[in-house]
């Protein structure tokens, strides 16, 4: 599929495969002993409980949930079933009802969300199950998360900032290049030693603004499956992974880029520990930051009974479960603390693709999203259950900095060249009491 923005030719687009391998880059990482130190987190998990839609009201079902506070929900059983007080769930943020997206992406992720802008790998995704609301609430997060990481660019003026796009979706197990979908192919995921998982030939577009990059995303979610069931008109039928991968460049009048080549001729020690460039909670975290933002879409689980689904949506539905049973069970032995043992990544292509967002290098954020149903409260336990786990579980981000080669000798060659004047032009100081040695 051919992609074109107006006023950006075709041709002029830069559009190279995300998969470029490691040996084709010339770049030094600097992420290692004597770089950033890892920093422990736990995943944050964020609830959001939608009102009852227009199919549950319309069958009267009863509101089966109740939010006590910001951190707080709880089972609200109906009259002949409160002899025993339900035991609350308590999370890093719940909204109700009547919460909208942006207060969900202010308060619950945006944090994570924009550690993307200072080298850290950030991912965040929708849990939940079918018809909870985790696409109309992952469409406003990513739109609002690209307003901030403009207004950062605006605001940045000391960087170059580069950003690429890629969507992707898993179908049924095949693993589908939403920019590119007309090639109708299956991908295949490979293992790199320095970036992990990798996607063969996928597509990935740089953005030249943020109309461009909205355009971009437009095309990924337009391309993606979606069928009807029983239980929503527009069921998402696959796992939608928008990545967005944020290159940014120190200029080269930048003091930072001036104190890190000084440091090094200079051979101190922990270089970038201690140089305030390289801060972990710093915009400024390297001469290169490389990072990668995931916006993730789950398709939702569902039971065949309450769906009525048959034919390829029953086949879709297996799928969609059986990927989110392997999502499940990582997360539970990830929380358990035993990383030891084996961790089934390998066992789906979602759980692959997310390796280092489930307890690796990434900040990870969670929204779990529920319907109020009565008639779903089985469902919004067991995704209430997958919560209470998934916060149990630690990631280990890094600030991700990478130092071109070419641009590092560039620098050091300017500061040899510097010293060297410095050498040809006697100190006025040096000079006088030469002289004044010459007299005596």
């Amino acid at each position: 599929m051919t992609v074109k923005t107006p006023g950006t030719p075709a041709s002029k687009v830069d559009r190279t495969p995300a998969s470029t391998p490691a040996s084709k880059i010339d770049r030094t990482p600097v992420s290692t002993p004597g770089g950033p130190r890892a920093k422990e987190e736990k995943i944050v998990v964020t609830v959001r409980l939608r009102p009852l839609n227009k199919r549950e009201q319309l069958a009267k079902d009863q509101v089966a949930w109740e939010c006590l506070d910001d951190n707080t929900i709880v089972y609200k059983p109906p009259p002949q079933e409160r002899s025993v007080q339900p035991a609350p769930f308590t999370f890093d943020k719940v909204f109700g009802p009547a919460s909208v997206t942006e207060a969900v992406y202010e308060e619950g992720v945006k944090n994570v969300a924009l550690s993307s802008l200072m080298g850290i790998n950030a991912t965040i995704f929708a849990y939940g199950q079918t018809s909870s609301g985790k696409t109309y609430t992952m469409r406003g997060i990513t739109e609002k998360a690209v307003i901030d990481i403009y207004n950062h660019i605006i605001n940045t003026p000391e960087r170059d900032f580069t950003i690429k796009i890629s969507g992707l979706e898993i179908y049924n197990e095949n693993v589908r290049d939403l920019l590119n979908s007309e090639s109708g192919r299956s991908l295949k995921l490979l293992d790199d030693p320095e970036k992990g998982t990798v996607v063969e030939k996928l597509v990935e577009e740089t953005a030249s603004n943020d109309q461009h990059l909205r355009h971009l995303i437009s095309i990924c979610e337009a391309q993606r499956q979606v069928g009807e069931t029983a239980l929503n008109d527009n069921s998402s039928r696959s796992h939608q992974i928008i990545r967005l991968t944020i290159e940014s460049t120190l200029r080269e009048n930048s003091d930072c880029v001036r104190s890190f080549v000084a440091s090094l001729v200079r051979k101190e020690q922990n270089t970038f520990s201690e140089n305030p460039c390289f801060n972990f909670t710093s915009g400024l975290t390297s001469v290169n930051a490389n990072d990668v933002q995931n916006f993730v879409d789950l398709a939702g689980s569902e039971r065949a009974s309450q769906s009525l689904a048959d034919g390829a949506r029953l086949r879709e539905g297996c799928h969609i479960n059986l990927s989110l049973m392997t999502l499940t069970t990582v997360i539970r032995k990830l929380s358990s603390g035993k990383r030891s043992g084996h961790i089934p990544y390998r066992d789906s292509k979602l759980t692959r693709i997310l390796q280092h967002s489930l307890g690796g290098n990434a900040r990870t954020a969670i929204i779990c999203t529920l319907s109020p149903a009565l008639s779903h409260f089985e469902q919004s336990r067991n995704t209430l259950f997958f919560a209470t786990r998934a916060k149990e579980v630690t990631n280990n981000a890094r600030v991700n900095m990478v130092v071109s080669d070419k641009q590092l000798v560039k620098h050091l060659q300017k500061e040899v060249a510097r010293l060297e004047a410095e050498l040809r032009t006697p100190d006025p100081l040096r000079e006088k009491e030469l002289k004044i040695q010459q007299v005596n």
